[in-house]
C-alpha cells in the first residue's frame, strides 16, 4: 500500500497514545505483521517516529476492508479502494488476537509474533474498545465457552525491547494460583528490526490478555467516600495490607529473588539521592530539608535490607479493585510509566510498595482538604496507615516498624517524586507531599 507513512502521520498525532504532541511526526514503517481474515486483511505496522526528542516505535494495527465497516470512527483513511481502519475497533481484530495467543505464530516483513496461552478464552461473541486510556489501547472481549464471561486484551501502542511487568508478573501470579489478580489468559510477544541493538532485533511484549472484572470500584474512590463520610475503614484498610502481603509473598516464590548486597543497596539509595538532587533544584520547600534527607539515606547504606524481589512498583489505592468476591484485587503491575521497561523488571525492595500505599493514604486526606467544603480526614487518614501496616505485618510476620528509618526512607522518596510531580502538574496540591517530608523528617530526628 502506497505512502503509508503519509496517512499514518495525519491520523497518528490525533491518538491519545501519540507520545510528541504538539510534533509533527517523522514516520518510517520498520516492520509488518500481515493475516489475511475472512472478509478483510489485517497489518500491524511498526513504525519509529523521530518527531520527538527521542525516537518512539508504535504498533499500528490496521485493518483494510473494501467496502465500509462498521467502525466509521475508527476509521484511518481512503487509500487506493481500501477502507482502513484502527484494528483494535474491528471485531475480526479481536478474534485475531484471541486466537493468536492460543500459541499461534505469525511471520511478516521484518517481524513475528508468538502468542502464550495460560487458559483458553473461549468464543468472542462482542467486542468494543475501552474508552479513555492513553499509552494503550484495551478491547473489552465478551466471550462464551471459556474460563471468564469476559477478558480485557490490552494492546501495547509503545513498544520496547523487554518482558512487560505487568504481563510477566501477573502471569506468574495466576500460573501460582493467586486469585489476588484478574486471571491470565494469554500475551503476544514479537520481534522486530532494531539497528541499535547487537543482533539488529528487539523482542517485547505487543498484546495482553487477561480477565475483565466489570462494575468494580478502586480503592482510590472507596476510600474517598469513607473517609468524606467519616466512616471507619480500619478492617479494609487491615485487609488491604493482607493482600499485599499475600502478593509479595507469591511473588517472592514464582519470581526470582537476590539478596541485597552493598551494590544493590548502594544502587537504589544512589537512585533515590538523584530524586532528592532534583526536588531539592526545582522545589524550594524540599530544599531546606534535603540535607536531613541526605542524612537519613547515608545512614540505611548500612541497614539489613529484605530480599529484592518483583513487586507492583507503582502502587497505590487507584491500582486495587474492591470485589464482593475476591476481596483486594491488585492490577497494572507495569511499574512506573518514567522508568525503562528494563529497570522496571529488575528485583527491587516490597518496602517501595509498602510506601506508595502508605503516601495513597495521605493524599485521601490532602485531597479531601481541598475539597468544597474542605474535609479534615487526617486522623481517619493515620488510622487507614496504621491498619494498613498491622495488615501487612500479620500476615508476612515482618514487623516492619522494628526498622521504621528504613520504611521512612522509602516513604520519604515518595513523597519527594510527589513534590516535583505537584510542583510542575498541580502547585496548589505541592502542600500534601511537603507536609509528610515535614513529618517524616522530624521522627527519623527523634
Amino acid at each position: 500500500m502506497s505512502d503509508v507513512a503519509a496517512w499514518l502521520s495525519d491520523w497518528m498525532p490525533r491518538q491519545r497514545w501519540y507520545a510528541a504532541k504538539g510534533v509533527a511526526p517523522k514516520l518510517e514503517v520498520r516492520a509488518t505483521l500481515e493475516v489475511e481474515l475472512a472478509d478483510a486483511t489485517l497489518t500491524t505496522y511498526f513504525v519509529i517516529d523521530r518527531g520527538g526528542s527521542t525516537a518512539v516505535l508504535y504498533q499500528v494495527p490496521v485493518v483494510a476492508r473494501s467496502t465500509p465497516g462498521p467502525a466509521d470512527h475508527a476509521l484511518i483513511a481512503e487509500v487506493e479502494g481500501s477502507y482502513l481502519y484502527d484494528a483494535p475497533h474491528d471485531r475480526a481484530y479481536a478474534e485475531h488476537l484471541l486466537d493468536l495467543i492460543t500459541g499461534a505464530r505469525v511471520t511478516g516483513r521484518g517481524a513475528t509474533a508468538t502468542g502464550h496461552a495460560l487458559a483458553s478464552p473461549g468464543t468472542l461473541v462482542s467486542s468494543r474498545v475501552l474508552s479513555g486510556e492513553q499509552s494503550n489501547t484495551s478491547i473489552i472481549c465478551d466471550l462464551e465457552g471459556g474460563g471468564a464471561p469476559q477478558a480485557i486484551a490490552k494492546v501495547f501502542r509503545v513498544l520496547h525491547h523487554g518482558e512487560n511487568p505487568d504481563v510477566t508478573t501477573q502471569a506468574a501470579l495466576t500460573a501460582a494460583g493467586s486469585r489476588r489478580v484478574p486471571g491470565t489468559l494469554g500475551s503476544v510477544t514479537a520481534t522486530w528490526p532494531d539497528t541499535g541493538r547487537e543482533g539488529g532485533t528487539a523482542t517485547g511484549h505487543i498484546a495482553f490478555v487477561q480477565e475483565f472484572l466489570p462494575g468494580l470500584d478502586d480503592a482510590w474512590r472507596v476510600a474517598l467516600v469513607a473517609a468524606a463520610a467519616g466512616d471507619d475503614f480500619a478492617q479494609r484498610a487491615f485487609d488491604l495490607g493482607v493482600a499485599t502481603a499475600e502478593v509479595h509473598a507469591t511473588l517472592a516464590t514464582a519470581m526470582p529473588t537476590v539478596v541485597a548486597g552493598a551494590g544493590e543497596i548502594a544502587e537504589s539509595v544512589g537512585s533515590m539521592r538523584r530524586r532528592l538532587a532534583l526536588a531539592a533544584s526545582e522545589v524550594p520547600g524540599v530544599e531546606q530539608y534535603a540535607a536531613r534527607i541526605a542524612a537519613l539515606y547515608d545512614a540505611i547504606e548500612s541497614h539489613a535490607w529484605p530480599l529484592l524481589q518483583r513487586i507492583h512498583g507503582d502502587y497505590h489505592l487507584g491500582q486495587v479493585l474492591a470485589s464482593p468476591d475476591l476481596g483486594w484485587v491488585l492490577l497494572d503491575f507495569e511499574g512506573e510509566p518514567l522508568r525503562p521497561m528494563v529497570e522496571r523488571s529488575r528485583p527491587d525492595v516490597t518496602l517501595r510498595d509498602v510506601a506508595g500505599m502508605l503516601r495513597s493514604f495521605d493524599y485521601v486526606n490532602g485531597a479531601l482538604s481541598h475539597a468544597n467544603p474542605p474535609v479534615d480526614a487526617s486522623a481517619w487518614s493515620s488510622t487507614g496507615r496504621n491498619a494498613f501496616l498491622d495488615g501487612y505485618i500479620a500476615e508476612s510476620g515482618v514487623d516492619l516498624r522494628a526498622d521504621r528509618a528504613l520504611l521512612d526512607a522509602f516513604e520519604i522518596d515518595k513523597a519527594v517524586y510527589e513534590s516535583v510531580y505537584e510542583s510542575r502538574n498541580r502547585p496548589s496540591w505541592l502542600g500534601i507531599p511537603l507536609k509528610a517530608i515535614e513529618r517524616l523528617v522530624a521522627r527519623s530526628a527523634s
